[in-house]
């Protein structure tokens, strides 16, 4: 199971280009899609937690869901599978960037590559949105937090805080 997780996560972190919410579908159809390791809603509560914690978002994830499971051995391996990809990449494209980064090609490559990204994060948030959006409530409270952040100057945390405290009077 831990060499599962490592080379599972491996997988995702050498196809994934953009950062940890482009992650998020490739995380979503390996461990419930493949493997059926975690359920949906066992997922996006993983993606919260790993979202309200300090560090990047996939090897939050990795780690939390190598530890639910195959514990801390999973999170260990599951985390260290994530970033292999980009410890190595990191490495050679510094290396390599200062000679090409001014190259043609690799500009129209990297102009390529950011609408991509944009899509795969619009697939993450449709995702989770179909799995966290259950009820009338749910769709109040992702519109508020919305609103919240495009048209106030309101912290990120204090709107969570507020949602928490908003969770726990409407369903709890």
């Amino acid at each position: 199971m831990i060499l599962k997780l490592y080379f599972a996560f491996l997988k995702i972190g050498l196809f994934s280009i953009g950062g940890g919410y482009v992650m998020l579908p490739l995380i979503e159809k390996e461990i419930i899609s493949v493997h059926g390791w975690l359920t949906p809603e066992q997922f996006i509560d993983i993606v919260a937690i790993a979202e309200m914690t300090p560090g990047p978002i996939a090897v939050n994830s990795a780690t939390f869901i190598g530890y639910q499971t195959a514990g801390f051995w999973g999170s260990a391996f599951a985390t260290a599978g994530v970033i292999t990809p980009s410890v190595v990449i990191i490495l050679l494209v510094a290396r390599l960037m200062k000679h090409f980064y001014e190259n043609q090609w690799v500009q129209a490559g990297f102009t390529g590559l950011r609408p991509a990204v944009i899509g795969l994060i619009a697939s993450a948030a449709i995702f989770v949105a179909r799995t966290t959006l259950s009820d009338f409530t749910a769709v109040i409270f992702a519109v508020a937090t919305f609103l919240l952040l495009t048209f106030t100057r309101l912290h990120p945390i204090l709107v969570l805080i507020l949602a928490a405290i908003g969770g726990i009077i409407v369903y709890g």
